[in-house]
C-alpha cells in the first residue's frame, strides 16, 4: 500500500512513527557498501557518479530541455518589433536559468530533501519534523535517525524560536500552509500534463509516443533512465551545437547579453512586460527536478546539470537569438527555422522523441508526489509498487500512471492554441517555486537555522525574480495563464 504500516512492537510508543523508507543519500550508501577501504564507504566513486549523472538526464532533465522549442515564440506572440527586444530578452533568460534552476534548486532546494525525498511534500514533512504543526505525527523516536534532525533548542529570543513559536501557536497558519503545500505539489503535476502539448506539433506522433511512454513506467525508473537518458543526452548535444554555429553564422553580437545592463533595459521598455510569461517557460520543469531527487544522488543531478544541461541550454537560446536578429519573422517557428538543412529531419525526428519524453520528469515526480501524499494523509490510499530490489525510492503507481497518460493525451490532442497552454504552463510553473520559496524561508530558520541575514538574501531575491514573473501571469490570466 501507499504508507508504511507500523510494526506492532512500537505501539506503545507515544504517538505514530513516521516512517521513511529512504536513508539520507542511500543510493550513496548502497553501492559504497562494496567497497573494502572504509574510507570510501561514504560516497560514490566517480565513475559510478558520473553514471547516476548520465541516467539523470533522461528522467530528470526532459522537461527543463525541451523548453528552447517554445520559449521566443511565447516571449513575442506578435512578432518582433525591435530586434533589440531579442537581446534583452536573451539576458533575462540567462539570468533566470542562473538564478532559479542552478543558484536556488541545484545548490540550495535540493540539499533541503527529507531524508531523500524531494518536492514540496517532503519540504512541508521537514519542517513538521522541528515544529508542532501536528498534521503529522513529527520529533518522534525515528527522527533522531535522520541526518537533518537535531534536537538542540533554540535560543528564546531568536527569529527562529519567535517564528516557531508563531506557528505553533496559531492553527490559521498550519492550515495555509497545508494549503499552500497541496496547490504546489498539483502545479507540479499540471505542468507535466501540459507539456507534450505546448512542445510538439506533430499530434499523432505526440499521442502515440506517450502512449508508449507510459505503457513502459511499469519496469521503474532504473530501466526507463537508460532507456531515455541517450535521447535526452543526443538532444542537449544538438541544441548546444546548432546554437554554437547560430552564434557564428549570424550575429555573435548577442553574447553581449551576459551583460546584466541589458535586464534594465527589458524592464525600461513598457511594451515588453507582458513577454515575461514566455520567458518564465525557460525555467519549466524545474520543480519537477526537485521532486526527482530521490531517484538519484543530489550530487549526481547537480553535475548534470552544471556540465551538460545548463551550458547546452545557454548555448541554445543565445543561438536562437542570433538567428532572430537575421530573421525577425520567423519567430513563431525559431527553432525548427534556425536548425541547419542539412541535419533537419534527423534533429526534427530527436526533438519529437525528446519533446515527449520530457513528460517522464513529471511522471517520475508525480509517483513520488503522491506516495509522500498518501503517506501524509493527504491522497487516499493507492496500490505503490517498487521496481527495484535495490533501491526503495523507485516506485510505481498503476492507477496514478494510467490517469496521467489519458489527462496527457486529450490535452495534447484536444489543444491547439499553443500560447494559451504556455500561459498555463507559465502560470503552473511560478505559483509553485513562489510555494517552495517561501517553505524554504521556514526551513532555512528552523532547520538549517540560517542566519536571518542570508535568509533575507535567499527570500528576497527569489521573491524579487518569481514576483516578477507572477505579476506578469495575472495579466494574461484570461489568455490561459
Amino acid at each position: 500500500m501507499g504508507s508504511e504500516a507500523k510494526s506492532d512492537e512500537d505501539t506503545d510508543n507515544k504517538g505514530q512513527v513516521w516512517f521513511v523508507n529512504h536513508k539520507f543519500d542511500h543510493l550513496v550508501d548502497e553501492e559504497a557498501e562494496r567497497h573494502s577501504d572504509a574510507n570510501v564507504k561514504n560516497r560514490l566513486s566517480a565513475l559510478l557518479l558520473m553514471r547516476f549523472a548520465f541516467k539523470s538526464l533522461g528522467v530528470v532533465y526532459g522537461d527543463l530541455g525541451t523548453s528552447p522549442m517554445y520559449v521566443f515564440y511565447n516571449t513575442f506572440p506578435d512578432g518582433i518589433k525591435d530586434t533589440e527586444d531579442v537581446i534583452d530578452a536573451l539576458s533575462l533568460i540567462i539570468y533566470t536559468l542562473t538564478i532559479i534552476p542552478l543558484i536556488k534548486y541545484v545548490l540550495i532546494v535540493c540539499r533541503a530533501n527529507d531524508n531523500g525525498q524531494g518536492g514540496t511534500f517532503a519540504l512541508y514533512s521537514l519542517l513538521c519534523r522541528h515544529a508542532k504543526l501536528r498534521t503529522i505525527p513529527n520529533q518522534d523516536r525515528s527522527d533522531e535517525e535522520l541526518t537533518t534532525y537535531s534536537r538542540s533548542t533554540f535560543h528564546e529570543r531568536s527569529h527562529a524560536a519567535k517564528t516557531k513559536r508563531w506557528l505553533e501557536k496559531h492553527s490559521s497558519s498550519k492550515i495555509v500552509l497545508l494549503v499552500l503545500v497541496l496547490v504546489g505539489s498539483s502545479m507540479v503535476i499540471g505542468d507535466g500534463i501540459l507539456t507534450p502539448a505546448i512542445s510538439e506539433a506533430v499530434v499523432l506522433v505526440a499521442v502515440a509516443i506517450l502512449v508508449v511512454l507510459f505503457s513502459v513506467q511499469h519496469f521503474g525508473v532504473d530501466k526507463v533512465g537508460w532507456l531515455f537518458a541517450p535521447i535526452v543526452f543526443v538532444w542537449f548535444l544538438l541544441i548546444g551545437g546548432i546554437g554554437i554555429i547560430n552564434i557564428w553564422k549570424y550575429d555573435s553580437c548577442v553574447l553581449k547579453a551576459f551583460s546584466p545592463v541589458h535586464m534594465y533595459w527589458f524592464f525600461r521598455k513598457g511594451h515588453t512586460w507582458p513577454s515575461l510569461g514566455g520567458i518564465i517557460l525557460c525555467i519549466t520543469g524545474t520543480e519537477a527536478l526537485f521532486a526527482d531527487v530521490c531517484q538519484f544522488p543530489v550530487q549526481s543531478i547537480q553535475i548534470a546539470f552544471a556540465t551538460v544541461v545548463y551550458p547546452c541550454l545557454l548555448l541554445a537560446y543565445t543561438g536562437q537569438a542570433a538567428y532572430l536578429k537575421k530573421n525577425p519573422d520567423h519567430v513563431h517557428d525559431v527553432f525548427y527555422r534556425s536548425i541547419p538543412d542539412i541535419i533537419y529531419w534527423p534533429v526534427f525526428v530527436v526533438a519529437t522523441a525528446a519533446a515527449v519524453v520530457a513528460s517522464q520528469a513529471t511522471i517520475s515526480a508525480t509517483f513520488s508526489l503522491i506516495k509522500q501524499a498518501v503517506a501524509l494523509g493527504c491522497f487516499p490510499r493507492v496500490k505503490v509498487m517498487h521496481t527495484s530490489k535495490k533501491y526503495s525510492s523507485q516506485i510505481y503507481i498503476p492507477e496514478i500512471n494510467w490517469i496521467l497518460m489519458i489527462l496527457c493525451v486529450a490535452v495534447t490532442a484536444g489543444f491547439k492554441n499553443q500560447h494559451q497552454i504556455g500561459n498555463a504552463c507559465g502560470f503552473a510553473v511560478v505559483i509553485v517555486m513562489l510555494v517552495t520559496t517561501l517553505i524554504m524561508l521556514l526551513i532555512m530558520l528552523l532547520v538549517w537555522r540560517c542566519h536571518w541575514i542570508l535568509v533575507l538574501i535567499f527570500t528576497v531575491l527569489s521573491l524579487l525574480v518569481e514576483g516578477t514573473y507572477f505579476s506578469a501571469m495575472i495579466f494574461k490570466i484570461h489568455r490561459g495563464g
